[in-house]
């Protein structure tokens, strides 16, 4: 079976003529009914029927349009990717990742993107949520690993892993009896807030009253200096599992109810991407995020 004889047996099913699939293959009609011919030997049976001016599929064709099909669009996908590698010689990309993110879960898939394109010029756009999703609609940054409840309308986000939320505490918490801490249990806590914490936002999303009432006693836009309040036993404070913690600092996770993110590869929607973009699309798609 030749790709060429795929194309043809498509371009049949969907004109259902003869005359108009060879014009559209840009072939000559005798040319396109040998290759048919030919591709229908292989397959064992007739895959028309042509009834005077009229072609209809028969029940063979029928069976093998989605198989041929998926053959002909994986030959193009292969393609279209072995073309752009060769364009990457030179390969610049501007990533946005949302500034509660732990670098640590990234390691593997930074690795992995080195190995496929060793050429890459990786530009890092560190953001909170809300700022970084602006700067992806205002074209800053070409794609954007990002993790909120909701998106514009015309931006698409394919969720690449989940995340749920954790307390931390110091050493000698209540907590580190626990297996888990129900929210309620964080009422009249002594809490340090990470102004840039989208827990709340995920937690709204749930459509349920809050059932605590912290004490906020500091707050800060830097990870460090909260888990450094956390460690001398200011307080405790909601992060993201993944985020990587100091030493000496116990975290539990939440339930009842248990709040997650998804963090998604974010991008503007219709906005047509370079080679380099386009690779590294199809590489944190393929990547094994849960491993």
């Amino acid at each position: 079976m030749e790709m060429h004889q795929v194309r043809y047996f498509l371009a049949v099913c969907e004109t259902l003529n003869f005359t108009r699939a060879a014009e559209h293959c840009h072939v000559a009609q005798p040319s396109l009914t040998r290759a048919i011919h030919k591709l229908e030997d292989e397959l064992g049976g007739l895959l028309f029927r042509r009834e005077r001016n009229r072609t209809h599929l028969t029940d063979l064709g029928r069976l093998m349009r989605p198989h041929l099909r998926s053959v002909y669009e994986s030959a193009l996908a292969a393609q279209a990717e072995a073309e752009d590698f060769q364009k990457l010689e030179k390969a610049f990309l501007r990533l946005g990742v949302m500034s509660t993110i732990g670098p640590a879960r990234l390691v593997g898939f930074i690795g992995r993107l080195r190995r496929e394109i060793p050429s890459l010029d990786l530009q890092l756009h560190e953001a909170p949520g809300e700022r970084l999703r602006d700067d992806l609609m205002q074209g800053e940054v070409d794609v954007a690993l990002i993790g909120l409840p909701n998106y514009p309308e015309r931006m698409n986000a394919i969720g690449l892993y989940d995340e749920r939320y954790v307390i931390a505490f110091p050493k000698g918490h209540r907590f580190e009896d626990m297996a888990s801490v129900t929210l309620a249990e964080l009422d009249a806590e002594d809490y340090l807030q990470r102004i840039h914490c989208e827990f709340m936002d995920h937690f709204n999303q749930l459509g349920i009253p809050k059932p605590f009432a912290v004490n906020r006693r500091y707050s800060s836009e830097r990870e460090d200096w909260i888990q450094a309040m956390v460690l001398a036993g200011m307080g405790c404070s909601i992060m993201p599992e993944y985020l990587p913690v100091l030493s000496g600092i116990g975290t539990r996770v939440i339930i009842d109810p248990a709040v997650k993110r998804t963090i998604s590869l974010a991008h503007v929607a219709g906005r047509r991407f370079s080679p380099t973009v386009a690779a590294f699309m199809r590489l944190a798609q393929r990547f094994d995020w849960d491993r």
